[in-house]
């Protein structure tokens, strides 16, 4: 017996082929993105291929587990909407396969992509990200290109402001030089003015080598001024006709240790995160310790301070009084008093910076340990977010029942971007410390799990969840719509109307409405009671609708045009709209208990009994209008 079957085969090469391509365009996506956000550290730094090859390598490493998910929900919605669209799974359901089944090999392929993804960001993501940020940081620090540009100052090099007039870009010659040098202090200010000038990198990248034509230098001879305008500052001129100078400049990439980045949460596998939050757990606590002692022994002195100073007041209070207390105060010397106000002000601002400084420290330890705990489950939620994309796309693309690259990519994009926003929101409530940290990080897997459930459940029953004519027809219901006749002119006709006998029954149902709305007075408001709690069907009108609809089926094989017309400006009756809200004669009660609910819909029965009226009015017209025309034809044919 076959492991797999051909079906199996036949359902996972359709899908592994779509999730391939959609992988990589989601990859893509992301590395742009990515490469957007820090363009201006790779523009014009002169890097080599190879540095920019290990940049996209390890940036395309970290962004694998974020692309899977995406991509496994384009690739099962294209999948199975392909399939429905060519009738392959009616074919299927009509073989006795159920929808589940189809599945079954899929949700493997999905197991072991969810596997994939956890492997990725335990062990190949941290390690990718760490080598990509040290690289982010060596390229931080790297010097520019030596583009220097015309007519503006340029000062990417240390110690040297360089202006230009002109540039030969074929020879690389600069015309009408003008350097403004201030490397170490006040002395080595220097201005050298030069008809031209060449600036060329040394062989190991370590220096620059300036060559200097027909010029003049000045140097700072007075290091405590750096003003050479002046013109009591003595300066050395000095003229030279070639001239060349060395500045040091290293032109080298260098990466920095990886290493160094070992402490941030993105760069540890899920053992470094459990042994990190451990650590800092401890380091938190050992801190709020450290802290309650301090306090406790800063309450005790303040204590001590205030039961001396009661003390105090004890004695002076037994002293016989000559004259009020705060005499005392008034007594002291201006300095005095500056002297206690700047102690007490010093003391307040010293509390002041403590505080602050141990809120900080507590601050960013607390914070630090949330980002450690909302990485950890980050490894668990995008694993499953790989599995809960299967079962939202795969049964929506066998509900709606369309392939390609149109309507599932926009429900696609739209899932996934209701997904990040609400990912990306608990995420940032959960690390600020509003949320807690596994509902914040869950929270998208909570939301999304339920909806997968739901269309596996619906696509399985073989339920039109997004039949767009069941929704307008509940919205035509909702808001008291109805739809318009459209009889057109029959191709085939194999019986001629009988116009005598319609006639007659026109003219009887002419009579019949005209009859209903003296008897019922449609334009008086409703019964409020009968509406709701006593409700009795309106037996003429059903009958009135049921012969109208004959008369109408009957008419539609005339070939006369003016019928026709006329009969489709006859309305289409709701027999029971004008009688009650509901069906149910508990939700009837239920409505008219509730008074503002059942105000509402009282009025509504108003206006569906003025809408009845019109309608009779309009069939009695139409009618004549009918009544008439066949009279004429009748002549005619006599």
């Amino acid at each position: 017996m076959r492991i797999i079957k051909r079906l199996d085969a036949f359902s996972m090469k359709a899908f592994l082929q779509l999730l391939a391509a959609t992988f990589f365009v989601c990859l893509f996506v992301y590395m742009m993105q990515y490469t957007w956000r820090y363009l201006e550290e790779l523009i014009g730094k002169g890097l080599s291929m190879k540095v920019l090859a290990q940049f996209f390598w390890y940036m395309g490493l970290s962004f694998v587990p974020v692309a899977i998910p995406p991509a496994v929900l384009l690739a099962s919605l294209i999948t199975f909407g392909n399939m429905g669209e060519k009738l392959e799974l009616l074919s299927m359901k009509a073989a006795g396969i159920p929808l589940l089944r189809v599945f079954s090999p899929l949700v493997f392929i999905v197991l072991l992509l969810s596997g994939a993804s956890f492997y990725f960001q335990n062990n190949v993501g941290p390690e990718a990200s760490k080598q990509l940020a040290a690289l982010l940081w060596s390229m931080k620090q790297k010097s520019p290109e030596l583009e220097i540009p015309e007519g503006e100052f340029y000062s990417e090099i240390p110690g040297y402001n360089i202006f230009v007039e002109h540039k030969d870009k074929e020879t690389g010659m600069l015309y009408g030089v003008m350097i403004y040098t201030n490397t170490n202090t006040q002395e080595d200010t220097q201005i050298v003015l030069a008809d031209s000038a060449r600036l060329q990198s040394t062989v190991d990248k370590m220096h620059l080598m300036l060559t200097l034509y027909n010029g003049e230098r000045f140097r700072n001879m007075d290091a405590r001024s750096a003003n050479m305008m002046r013109a009591e500052v003595p300066y050395m001129r000095e003229t030279f006709t070639h001239e060349v100078d060395l500045i040091a400049f290293d032109g080298n990439f260098n990466v920095m240790d990886a290493t160094l980045f070992s402490g941030n949460a993105q760069t540890k596998g899920l053992k470094s995160i459990w042994k990190g939050i451990d650590s800092l757990e401890h380091r938190i606590d050992s801190t709020g310790q450290a802290l309650y002692n301090m306090e406790r022994h800063s309450v005790m002195e303040r204590s001590l301070y205030m039961k001396r100073g009661e003390d105090s007041l004890k004695v002076v209070a037994q002293v016989p009084q000559t004259e009020p207390f705060d005499s005392l105060y008034v007594r002291l010397t201006h300095d005095q008093l500056q002297g206690a106000v700047r102690t007490a002000t010093t003391k307040v601002r010293q509390l002041k910076a403590e505080y602050e400084f141990r809120a900080l420290i507590s601050d960013e330890e607390n914070r630090n340990l949330r980002i450690h705990k909302v990485e950890q489950h980050r490894k668990f939620t995008y694993s499953l977010a790989c599995l809960i994309f299967f079962f939202i796309g795969a049964p929506l693309g066998a509900i709606i029942r369309k392939g390609g690259l149109g309507l599932p990519v926009v429900i696609g994009v739209s899932i996934f971007i209701f997904y990040y926003i609400v990912n990306s929101g608990g995420e940032k409530l959960a690390k600020s410390g509003t949320w807690n940290i596994a509902f914040g990080v869950w929270l998208s897997s909570m939301v999304l799990t339920p909806v997968g459930v739901f269309l596996t459940y619906k696509a399985n029953q073989d339920s039109a969840v997004f039949n767009m004519d069941g929704y307008r027809m509940f919205i035509m219901r909702l808001f008291g719509l109805r739809e318009s006749r459209k009889l057109n002119r029959k191709e085939v006709i194999i019986h001629d109307p009988d116009y005598p006998s319609l006639c007659n029954e026109l003219s009887q149902l002419q009579t019949d409405c005209k009859k209903y709305t003296e008897e019922h007075h449609l334009v008086r408001m409703p019964n409020y009671w009968r509406i709701f709690f006593e409700y009795e069907e309106d037996a003429k009108v059903i009958d009135i609708d049921q012969r109208l609809e004959h008369l109408v089926e009957e008419l539609h094989n005339s070939r006369d045009k003016i019928i026709l017309g006329t009969l489709n400006e006859l309305p289409v009756l709701v027999p029971d709209a004008h009688t009650r809200p509901f069906h149910d004669a508990r939700r009837n009660m239920v409505a008219g208990i509730l008074l503002p609910v059942g105000l509402f819909f009282y009025l509504r029965i108003w206006r569906y009994r003025l809408r009845l009226l019109r309608d009779m009015n309009v069939i009695e017209d139409k009618s004549q209008v009918i009544i008439d025309r066949i009279e004429i034809l009748e002549n005619e044919s006599n």
